[in-house]
This record gives structure tokens, C-alpha cells and sequence, in this order.
């Protein structure tokens, strides 16, 4: 009897008694018994901060641009599964899906493998027969100790280093940056996306003998142009103005491709200029009232996305779900001036803020309404705008993805 999607996903999840167990160790064990722990392709593999989505989503758009036959890698998804891993003509189908966890399944034995670990290795095997020009890895968690790093990337990408996850990955910059640079091979290019790099950066490539790409410094976003290194030259590529996931972004995966051997034509940078991706500065209607959804949970992220939001003649509602590892009272400092009510509410996972801790953050003027559920504070927000009027929803991925579903749902 064939066991469908759902069931596997279930099953998955029950395999190892912690979401989360960095190292590569076990997961090499498995991925050797696979043949699936290297791959015949080029491979970019992606780290970082904040930026990983819009390179890799960039990168991928940039590559398809010139003819290239591309497999992606990212997580997590929003509202599929399916959404982690891209074939060469498109979202993984649930069929390709179950017989690879059925192939990691029984690659692993009695080895018990994470969620993340297990979902990595199927889409590793998927790829190696996939007939791909390339494959984009985007990291789940750090770098150097995470399932995706036990392939050897061709280009390994840094797009910034900032605090989160501070209990896995280190309390300052510099801790942090060791982990995600860890991607890096000696010999190998690592393109670093970020002009304000941590104070390590420099020693930590010339540690790992990689070949160093810096923003700012190999490669560079000008006044009206991405300045590219190409070896002992320079390309330079007209700049699109503005490019919706970001000029620095941009730049960044022209110069992965670069270095990867796959430099984009004289005019790609325009051709992928309007490029978007689901949940980052995410704007669309809702009963008739603009809605911009964004994953953003730090403070850089939220930051930069304040930076970007399309104007609006009303008013400002926020719809705000975050977990309780995040930095609620300075997201909350971030937009406090510039929203006029507040829609507090618990995504649907354990650890989801309680709307409690929401309201304690907000301004004693603020008025805040606190819901059950995302998709009831949408709804309220949605119901009490009118003409002009803008309703953000931010704060995590879950809570990104409890609204789009109720979006779905309700149109």
C-alpha cells in the first residue's frame, strides 16, 4: 500500500526526538548509503542572516534567464511542502516526493535523522537525477554543522551575518559569521553579500582558503550599475532601478553565477529586475484592502522592510505574530510610529508568543486588539479598512503562512 504525502510528512516528523541536532556526521552515514552525498552538477550553496530567499530566488531567475536547467533547495515552505525543492520544470510533485522518502528511508536504517536532515537527503537524491545544469542549496540553520553543508559547494554565498538563533549559533557577529562562513571550501569562491561585514571576516576566509568575492570590495552595486569580479576583470551590468528583492541582492547572485562559471547576459539584470518572492514585502489585495505580508522575524529584516513599504494614504493596521526566541519589543519599537492599530495574535505552533506578551510591549497609548488566531486578526484588520487604508502582517513565517492560507480561503 502506497503511503501519500501527508502521512510521510507526519511519520518525518516523529523520527527524531528534536526538531533541531547540528552535525553532519549521521546525516554523511545516510547520504554515502544514498549516493547522494555529492552531486554531478555546479553547486551555490546559501547562507546567511537575512537576504538567503531573494539570492537564491534571484540567482535561480538570473540562471533560467540564460537557458539553465536549475534544481532549488529552501526552506522552510509556507503553505506546501513542495514548495522546498524545484526541478528543472518546476515544484517537486508529490509522487517524485514519496519515492524519495522512501529512498532516504531506507538509505537510513536504524539512523535517526531531523525533519530538516531527512527532507535535505530526498531532495539530494532528487536532484542527482534530475539532469540539472545547477543546484542552488539554500542552509537551514548556520552553515558549517548544517545537513545541507555535506555537499561541497562549487560557490558558497554568505548574503549577511546578524543575531538570531543565538542560542544555536553564537551570542555576537563574530561567532555567528564562523558558522555560516563554514560553508566555504579552500580553493573555492565565497561571496560575501554585505558591506558591514563582521570584524572576522577577512581572517575567517583566509582560514578557510577561500577564494574571497566581498560587497564593497571584489564586487559592487554603482551609482547606476553591478560591478562584477570575473576573475583578474571586472563585468559591469546596466542596473535596474529599483529591483524589487533588493540592488545588494542582486549583485550578489550576479556574482554567484559569475563565479560559478554561468555569468548572465549583458541585459539579465533587467530581465529578472521585477523578480518577487512569496512573503518578502508581499503586497496583494484582500477584500478589496492592500495587504503587505513579509517572514521578516529580526530586527535587520524588519528594518529594512520598513524601508520598502509601498506607500498608502490611510491608515496603518498590523497584524503581529512572533515566536517567543525573537526580539518582540524592538520589532514593536521599529513600527510603533508608524501604525496606528495593532492585531496581536498566536500562531498556530509552541513556540508562538502568547498575545500577552505582545500587548506588554506595545506603547501604553497603542491601541491593540489581541485574537486567537492569525487568520481572525486578519480579518478583523481587513473589516476595519477602508479606501487608502494599509494592513502589514509580519513577524514570522507561520504567521505569514496562516494568513495566506486564510487569504486563499477567504477570496
Amino acid at each position: 500500500m502506497s503511503v501519500g504525502l501527508d502521512a510521510w510528512l507526519a511519520r518525518i516528523e516523529k523520527l527524531h526526538p528534536s526538531e533541531i541536532e547540528l552535525g553532519l556526521e549521521r546525516v554523511r552515514r545516510v547520504a554515502e548509503a544514498l549516493g547522494a552525498a555529492s552531486l554531478s552538477m555546479p553547486v551555490i550553496t546559501v547562507a546567511g542572516t537575512n537576504g538567503k530567499g531573494s539570492v537564491v530566488a534571484l540567482t535561480r531567475a538570473l540562471a533560467a534567464a540564460a537557458g539553465r536547467r536549475v534544481c532549488v533547495y529552501t526552506s522552510p515552505h509556507l503553505q506546501r511542502f513542495n514548495e522546498r525543492i524545484t526541478l528543472p520544470d518546476g515544484p517537486v510533485d508529490d509522487d517524485a516526493l514519496c519515492a524519495a522518502f522512501e529512498q532516504v528511508d531506507a538509505a537510513r536504517g536504524d539512523t535517526a535523522l531531523t525533519y530538516f536532515e531527512f527532507t535535505t537527503l530526498a531532495a539530494l537524491w532528487l536532484f542527482r537525477h534530475s539532469g540539472a545544469d545547477l543546484a542552488i542549496l539554500e542552509v537551514g540553520l548556520g552553515g558549517r554543522l548544517d545537513a545541507v553543508n555535506l555537499v561541497d559547494a562549487d560557490v558558497a554565498v554568505v548574503t549577511s551575518v546578524g543575531l538570531d538563533h543565538t542560542d544555536w549559533l553564537g551570542d555576537t557577529r563574530e561567532k555567528v559569521a564562523v558558522e555560516k562562513l563554514g560553508i566555504g571550501r579552500a580553493g573555492r569562491p565565497l561571496v560575501y553579500g554585505e558591506e558591514n561585514a563582521p570584524a572576522n571576516l577577512d581572517a575567517e576566509l583566509d582560514r578557510l582558503k577561500a577564494v574571497p568575492l566581498r560587497a564593497g570590495r571584489e564586487f559592487q552595486v554603482e551609482a547606476a550599475r553591478l560591478s562584477i569580479r570575473d576573475g583578474q576583470r571586472q563585468r559591469h551590468y546596466p542596473l535596474p532601478l529599483p529591483p524589487r528583492l533588493g540592488a545588494d541582492n542582486l549583485a550578489t547572485a550576479c556574482q554567484a553565477l559569475v563565479a560559478a562559471g554561468f555569468p548572465p547576459a549583458d541585459d539579465a539584470p533587467h530581465q529578472v529586475a521585477d523578480t518577487g518572492l512569496v512573503g518578502r514585502c508581499q503586497v496583494r489585495r484582500y477584500r478589496g484592502v492592500q495587504c503587505v505580508l513579509d517572514v521578516g522575524h529580526n530586527l535587520e529584516a524588519l528594518t529594512r522592510l520598513r524601508g520598502r513599504l509601498p506607500a498608502h494614504a490611510g491608515r496603518r493596521r498590523l497584524v503581529l505574530g512572533m515566536m517567543t526566541d525573537k526580539p518582540v519589543e524592538a520589532v514593536v519599537a521599529l513600527f510603533a510610529a508608524d501604525v496606528d492599530e495593532w492585531y496581536l495574535a498566536r500562531p498556530a505552533v509552541s513556540r508562538a508568543a502568547d498575545t500577552g506578551r505582545l500587548a506588554r510591549a506595545l506603547p501604553e497609548s497603542a491601541v491593540a486588539h489581541r485574537f486567537d488566531s492569525v487568520a481572525a486578526a486578519l480579518d478583523q484588520a481587513v473589516a476595519d479598512s477602508g479606501a487608502g487604508d494599509q494592513v502589514l502582517v509580519l513577524g514570522s513565517f507561520f504567521t505569514v503562512a496562516e494568513a495566506l492560507n486564510a487569504m486563499d480561503q477567504g477570496d
